[in-house]
């Protein structure tokens, strides 16, 4: 099982930990009451005082001065608000983020056997991805000997045909690590607002899918994976500012920047240092070089009518279909299947969903 460790997620002083106005007055009252009857006190026992001129402890503080007490609470907590790093946000976006005020869980690998058996897990399941799943099993190794609170890897560029499974085995990745998978299409959403969200300069603002994930699932490292990268267009702004996703993802790619990485919503600083990305590409020609250089492709094979075969009997067992609808996916993919081209991975998976859909069908009487 995951070892789980938490750390400080946001850079800010949540607003349940200022004190409130009366307390502060009623702080600094206190203060200056104890100071003159300290004082008083004193000065009856030296002698410079009688006790007929002692002033009675509710009157030692004077109404002219509790107002100066309340106008200096006041500025003191207006200075410590606006250090809290939110006081530019409304009341509900700060509700959003009341979660993060004892930090964020992440997960790690508790030793080397439990990155072995994943590794293994994965690489059963879809052997033809033996690339990525290498490349992770070290990672998950290497984490666990550098003693890491929790695991990140360096991020994933999958570049191979289309339908072999990309996408697919990396939420089997996030399944084995038990940490929350999120995907960005790239090519139906304006992928970099996606990723980081926007300000409000542009026609709409809100929180990226990334940071919407992180709250929703209270973990700080999940899993983000990006589609089909290469087909990402630019956005342009109401104020003609081009983005594209290489500006939204670069700053996030490197633990340096990531680890106080600003998002453009919140306004805030957020550590988003571990989480895992995965980039899937058909191809990586048209991706820019400070992309490339980050994420190196991994280029996969294409599948094999042996991969799709095992693949379908595994997943159609997986959900527990009965023995008679495996065998009629078995038998359509034989009969479709030549040498010369495969059913892709999704053409499988809409199968597996129609038996299933079928095999599971309430009886009508």
């Amino acid at each position: 099982m995951p070892k789980c460790s938490k750390i400080p997620f946001a850079r800010v002083r949540f607003y349940e930990d200022i004190p409130k106005l009366d307390a502060v007055e009623m702080r600094l009252q206190r203060f200056l009451k104890d100071l003159r009857i300290g004082r008083q006190n004193a000065a009856i026992s030296a002698g410079r005082i009688s006790e007929d001129d002692k002033i009675a402890p509710h009157e030692i503080v004077e109404r002219r001065e509790k107002i100066r007490i309340a106008n200096r609470a006041m500025a003191y907590l207006e200075r410590v608000h606006a250090s809290t790093g939110m006081d530019h946000l409304s009341k509900e976006d700060r509700a959003r983020l009341v979660s993060l005020r004892h930090g964020l869980p992440i997960t790690g690998i508790s030793d080397e056997h439990e990155a072995d058996t994943i590794a293994a897990r994965l690489h059963d399941e879809m052997p033809w991805m033996d690339r990525a799943t290498e490349h992770v099993w070290h990672a998950m190794r290497r984490s666990v000997r550098q003693g890491e609170p929790g695991f990140r890897f360096p991020a994933l560029l999958l570049v191979g045909p289309p339908g072999i499974g990309k996408s697919f085995w990396a939420r089997r990745f996030g399944e084995f690590l038990e940490r929350p998978t999120t995907k960005i299409e790239a090519t139906s959403e304006p992928a970099s607002f996606s990723i980081v969200g926007s300000q409000r300069g542009w026609s709409t603002g809100e929180p990226g899918k990334v940071v919407t994930t992180i709250l929703r699932e209270r973990s700080a490292n999940p899993i983000v994976v990006v589609d089909e990268v290469e087909k990402a267009g630019d956005v342009t702004s109401n104020r003609g500012i081009r983005f594209s996703i290489t500006d939204a993802l670069l700053p996030l790619l490197e633990v340096s920047t990531a680890a106080t990485w600003q998002c453009p919503y919140y306004r805030i600083q957020f550590d988003m240092s571990w989480i895992g990305w995965v980039l899937t590409a058909n191809s990586s020609d048209c991706l820019p070089e400070p992309l490339l250089s980050r994420c190196p492709p991994l280029t996969l094979s294409n599948l094999s009518r042996e991969h799709i075969l095992r693949f379908a009997r595994r997943e159609a067992e997986r959900r527990k279909l009965p023995e008679t609808a495996i065998g009629a996916i078995e038998e359509s993919l034989a009969a479709v299947s030549s040498k010369s081209r495969f059913p892709s991975l999704r053409t499988v998976n809409r199968m597996i969903d129609r038996a299933e859909t079928i095999a599971f069908m309430p009886t009508i009487h």
